[in-house]
């Protein structure tokens, strides 16, 4: 059966998604949910109280995303997507953002990573996302031997592109309560 370029690429997507860990499934859901403001973290996601403390502190966190959104904006317009003109607006909250969710040891490498911002930010952060994902996975704040196994995760391909898509992802996985039966 042959499906429109449309639905292949949501299919894509959604295979994408499914071949992630439940860990990781949960963790760009609720992302998700918090960085777009999708529905209440912490009556949907939080099941005791370092749930609740986690998801509280990614709120605060989550903030940078109105920094960043603008300044990728920004970085998009003509003749400015090249030099050294605002590395700073966008690398700061990147680097932080980055940092907080690979120290919360819920992705385990760079495609789960790379899903989660492309949801978060649009296609526009897909030139920055090696950057930000190796220098946050080689900070201290991640534990030496995570590092090194996140570090390994990133492809030769991913990290040297020469090019980045700017088609937007379709698919925003959400939360799917389950009837008891």
């Amino acid at each position: 059966m042959s499906y429109p370029p449309s639905a292949q690429l949501i299919l894509a997507e959604m295979r994408e998604f499914a071949g992630f860990s439940s860990c990781e499934q949960r963790y760009i859901r609720r992302s998700l949910d918090i960085g777009l403001g999708r529905s209440d973290a912490f009556r949907v996601w939080a099941r005791n109280a370092e749930e609740t403390a986690s998801i509280r502190t990614q709120y605060v966190v989550y903030q940078d995303l109105k920094l960043l959104r603008p300044a990728l904006a920004d970085a998009e317009g003509p003749g400015r997507g090249e030099g050294l003109a605002g590395i700073e607006a966008i690398m700061g909250p990147m680097l932080r953002l980055s940092t907080f969710d690979l120290a919360q040891e819920r992705l385990s490498g760079f495609c789960a990573y790379r899903f989660l911002y492309e949801r978060l930010l649009g296609a526009g952060v897909r030139p920055w996302l090696p950057a930000a994902f190796c220098g946050a996975a080689a900070l201290p704040q991640i534990r030496p031997e995570r590092r090194k196994r996140l570090l390994q995760s990133i492809s030769e391909a991913a990290a040297t592109a020469p090019g980045w898509s700017r088609r937007e992802p379709t698919f925003f996985p959400e939360f799917v309560e389950l009837e008891a039966a």
